[in-house]
């Protein structure tokens, strides 16, 4: 079944809908705000419905070609959220640290990565069981460390098609490399923020769990919707090779003895020919002229 992206009603009852204080307002989001109610703006629901909704598609469409999608947020009330909803549609994740040159200098990352990987191969070998208990706890914290800035990276091959930032005030960093290197962000922005260097922005609450929870849900619905897509093409073009292949074969079989021009073909060089043809993916008639020729 095809994802859903939450409603208007859906999104008032997790308080989507409440901005920040008047006071703190970015005036780059005024184009997204209904009105102020106590002093709290309230953002316009409507817009925030269809711009789940674009944002969504988007997504969808990167997981459909299997090319790779960050989840961003390092704010407290993000990270369970973020890694939850990152591990279930099949996503990478950050939500302890943005390390500066994740999308400027791939090759730290990988270094990292490797490092984090290589500990815990050596871990669970039992290869740290020769060391001392201080050399041990020392290896651990590393470990812990690594996890913590890279554990949600370890399958990352590259440079990302693109990323999901809860907040972009807090993960400027994450954006201003994303800019810089083409690839395309979608983010969860409140009143207070900057929407500049964001390509998806979606008005709504940042802060409140309720409606961090519906909507980053809502995005990786979409995206594990897309990566099974993915995998459904992938099986079908491997199906679709394995039945003209074995079509192939099966008339290169029904060639036997050949004939060609009057002139009949040994075993030995049939063999070679029909090998060939349905290698290449070629009219056997072709081939065998070529071969007693």
């Amino acid at each position: 079944m095809k994802y859903k992206t939450p409603k208007i009603e859906e999104l008032f009852e997790a308080g989507a809908h409440y901005g920040h204080q008047v006071r703190r307002w970015h005036p780059r989001m005024s184009k997204y705000i209904y009105s102020a109610k106590d002093n709290v703006h309230i953002i316009d629901l409507e817009q925030t419905e269809k711009l789940i909704a674009k944002a969504a598609e988007f997504l969808h469409e990167v997981a459909k070609k299997g090319d790779q999608i960050i989840f961003v947020g390092t704010k407290r009330q993000a990270r369970g959220i973020i890694e939850d909803n990152a591990k279930k549609c099949g996503a990478l994740w950050v939500n302890e640290r943005w390390l500066g040159g994740t999308m400027t200098n791939y090759k730290t990352i990988k270094k990292n990565v490797d490092k984090l990987l290589t500990h815990i191969r050596k871990r669970e070998a039992g290869e740290y069981s020769k060391y001392t208990k201080k050399e041990r706890l020392l290896i651990d914290r590393e470990v812990e460390k690594l996890q913590k800035i890279v554990g949600g990276l370890t399958n990352l091959n590259g440079i990302p098609a693109a990323i999901v930032v809860v907040d972009p005030r807090k993960e400027k960093t994450a954006v201003n490399e994303s800019n810089k290197m083409h690839v395309p962000v979608v983010s969860l922005v409140d009143t207070n923020s900057d929407p500049s260097g964001v390509d998806y922005i979606i008005p709504c609450n940042d802060d409140a769990i309720k409606s961090l929870s519906l909507i980053v849900g809502s995005l990786a619905d979409a995206i594990e919707d897309g990566y099974k897509e993915f995998e459904k093409d992938k099986e079908k073009i491997k199906a679709d090779k394995a039945a003209a292949d074995k079509k192939a074969k099966e008339e290169a079989e029904e060639i036997r003895p050949i004939i060609v021009k009057g002139v009949e073909v040994t075993e030995e060089v049939a063999d070679k020919v029909i090998k060939e043809a349905v290698k290449k993916e070629k009219p056997l008639e072709k081939d065998i002229v070529e071969a007693i020729s």
